[in-house]
């Protein structure tokens, strides 16, 4: 199963996410929730690095089955927006996937 733990700051943003595990829907290569989300979560990084030039802590590991990503506390204003935005659709996308896919994927929320 994969875990999605998205973890707020005091001031209600979005702080960090961490994702680790395996769907294990189907073999690889052919795991459309494990694809699912790989595209949507590093879509979004890709997404705050390109459109907010903000540079995430990013930490993986081995075989694609973990990734924590924790934003900088110094970012502010419009550029803080912009990356809670992109990270609020990240959040609403995997839980699309979750609903539909629920015994694959579990998200949790820490606020």
């Amino acid at each position: 199963m994969i875990n999605v733990i998205f973890d707020y700051a005091r001031n209600g943003k979005i702080q960090s996410f961490t994702m680790s595990g395996h769907a294990d829907f189907a073999e690889h290569g052919l795991d459309i929730v494990c694809a699912g989300a790989s595209a949507v979560s590093f879509g979004t990084v890709n997404a705050i690095m390109a459109l907010a030039d903000v540079e995430p802590e990013i930490e993986m590991e081995g075989d694609g089955g973990y990734l924590k990503c924790v934003m900088p506390r110094s970012i502010t204003g419009e550029t803080s927006d912009k990356v809670q935005l992109l990270l609020e659709a990240m959040l609403i996308s995997l839980q699309t996937i979750e609903r539909d896919y629920e015994q694959y994927i579990k998200i949790t929320i820490n606020k």
